[in-house]
């Protein structure tokens, strides 16, 4: 059974091709949802996918097959399986799933009225990990990669009245995949972001791009995409605050280029300004809210909008807060992102996927910076071309949906990978595909201390020539070394950029207290906090930190008892919403930090 699943990934740039380019915006776009209760089937033998044979079954569970009469066999029925409701993780909606890795099938049905002169598209916002979606029977597409969104024509396929869709979702982890099979982070599986089914005109925009000219503040420029390739197109883009209204017209590949002489109020944590741009052609009108804004740095200065400023962060994993499970809605953003706001954060690392898009809006709101990072995680299989592929994939997926979203400053293609050649090769080539596709952010990954002394810690690395930041993680005091070490400690960094502490921090069950010298108190949690920011800030270039982590969450790797319960507890915050005292540490040094830049 293993050779057949691992096939899937021997096919894997074929699959990841096989679907639709990526809807822009869509929530701008007309669409209903289908979140809410869906049938679930649990397929732990994938019974439903394949036959006795391990061949794939033409007539699997996607058929949604009924018994016609009493000597009918048929051996699964989604009208009497449970539900569950979506979006949703489900380790954490049925206690016999908490720790199950493999398939589950998910039915659901829905009217629909068929519009003349549109095409249809059933569209997700992410699915954790390989997921294979059938509409009526037959087979819509597929997608692997749990992080970001994918669409699917189904024009063609969907009825008038009465429809069903069954979706597959397959969480097992493989040695190839993106992320591979160790993590520090729950595995959740299910449909984890919203379903909606999207009617767009038969020639519509599918994609644009809308920003300032990279170095410059009154030139706004970008490019306009329809789904044909078809000249002539007139498209009028108008943003009414700025008194801007212009005509393009595409050329044969159906493309055209922005160019609008403009000077827009600059987008910043201090003055979150966001304008709306329309973009319309016939009878397609698009909306968006758009900020403007540059970042770029300047020897070891980060300078967003030709000002210096210091990146006051905070690592957050897509948890839910007070509940455990996969956070999806705007309601779990601005609960996460309102806590990291309290903190006093311009920024934050969003670990170590791209997270859904309602976070990366609710921050631009409030402006928040946001580092959005790809799952290339620990021990990836360097020299497998598809696992390539993925990574690839997954970044060209994240970019696609979130650039025209001004709060983001950093892709970041990695996080604490071992040294190596092959590793310098695809992180080398990945570091390039993102500056070739968008040149107007910063690149960075997080990087691991590379040698350890008496009293020096050493970062060195090749793919300091790829990035615009160093960016390391650092656990004196808890992965080796004493807080008292701090003190004295010293740091060589030799490059002329700025450097940035992606990571740093302790474990505390919240409510355990004793001496400042006992780990997992809060008090040896808040000291290793006040000593580490103490001993980076004297460090020439650095330019920011984003410690480990906002919230405690759950993770398979946490086991003690009494303490962890699985639980990750470097979080700030518990996971019953109650701050620790390093919580409050972390404050007092932003509050300075901001002051200091004013």
């Amino acid at each position: 059974m293993k050779k057949i699943i691992l096939s899937a990934f021997v096919l894997l740039p074929f699959l990841m091709n096989a679907q639709e380019s990526l809807i822009q915006n869509v929530y701008a776009r007309d669409y209903v949802t289908l979140n809410g209760s869906w049938n679930y089937i649990i397929d732990p033998f994938d019974m439903g996918y394949y036959d006795y044979r391990l061949q794939e079954n033409p007539n699997g569970f996607f058929k949604n097959r009924k018994a016609q009469s009493k000597t009918d066999l048929v051996e699964y029925n989604f009208d009497t399986s449970p539900l569950m409701v979506i979006p949703s993780d489900w380790n954490t909606k049925n206690k016999q799933l908490f720790f199950y890795e493999g398939s589950v099938w998910f039915k659901k049905d829905f009217d629909y009225t068929k519009k003349p002169g549109k095409k249809t598209f059933v569209y997700f916002g992410a699915a954790n990990y390989d997921t294979k979606v059938y509409l009526n029977g037959e087979k819509v597409g597929e997608h692997i990669g749990g992080f970001t969104p994918f669409n699917f024509d189904i024009s063609e396929k969907v009825k008038n009245g009465s429809n069903f869709i069954v979706v597959r979702v397959n969480n097992e982890r493989h040695p190839e995949g993106v992320p591979t099979i160790n993590a520090d982070w729950w595995n959740y599986g299910g449909i984890t972001r919203e379903v909606m089914i999207v009617d767009v005109p038969d020639v519509f925009i599918s994609d644009y791009l809308v920003q300032l000219e990279k170095g410059k503040y009154d030139h706004i420029v970008g490019n306009i995409q329809l789904n044909q390739a078809k000249a002539g197109e007139v498209i009028e883009i108008m943003i009414p605050e700025l008194k801007v209204r212009e005509i393009f017209v595409t050329d044969e590949k159906g493309f055209a280029q922005i160019s609008i002489h403009a000077k827009p109020e600059l987008w910043g944590p201090e003055n979150p300004k966001l304008y709306e741009v329309v973009l319309s052609r016939e009878a397609e009108e698009i909306k968006d809210q758009i900020g403007f804004r540059q970042i770029e740095t300047r020897g070891k200065e980060i300078l967003l909008n030709g000002e210096k400023t210091f990146f006051r962060g905070i690592c957050i994993h897509e948890e839910a807060p007070f509940r455990q499970g996969r956070a999806w809605s705007p309601d779990d953003a601005k609960v996460l992102l309102g806590w990291a706001k309290e903190l006093g954060c311009n920024f934050v690392r969003l670990a170590h996927y791209p997270h859904n898009e309602h976070m990366i809006r609710e921050a631009e709101k409030l402006g928040i910076m946001v580092w959005s990072e790809i799952p290339v995680y620990w021990t990836i299989h360097w020299d497998n071309p598809n696992t390539y592929a993925n990574a690839q994939q997954q970044l060209d997926e994240m970019i696609s949906r979130d650039k025209n979203r001004c709060a983001i400053t950093v892709w970041s293609i990695a996080n604490e990978t071992p040294h190596s050649d092959s590793r310098d090769v695809f992180l080398g080539k990945l570091a390039k595909y993102a500056r070739d596709k968008d040149n107007t952010r910063l690149i960075s990954m997080a990087m691991e201390v590379s040698g350890e002394a008496k009293d020096v810690s050493k970062v060195q690395d090749n793919m300091n020539t790829f990035v615009d930041i160093i960016s390391f993680n650092s656990y004196l005091g808890w992965y080796g070394g004493k807080i008292e070490d701090m003190k004295t400690r010293k740091w060589n960094i030799p490059y002329d950029k700025p450097f940035f502490v992606s990571e740093f921090g302790a474990g505390a069950l919240q409510g355990k207290h004793s001496s400042e010298t006992e780990i997992w108190t809060e008090e040896y949690q808040a000291q290793l906090y006040k000593e580490t920011l103490a001993m980076f800030d004297k460090v020439e270039g650095f330019a920011g930190t984003s410690p480990w982590i906002l919230v405690d969450f759950y993770s398979p790797r946490r086991q003690l008892n009494g303490i962890q319960d699985f639980f990750n507890r470097k979080g700030l915050i518990s996971n019953n919403g109650v701050k620790k005292q390093a919580f409050f540490e972390l404050q007092d040094f932003y509050k300075n930090k901001a002051d200091e830049y004013k």
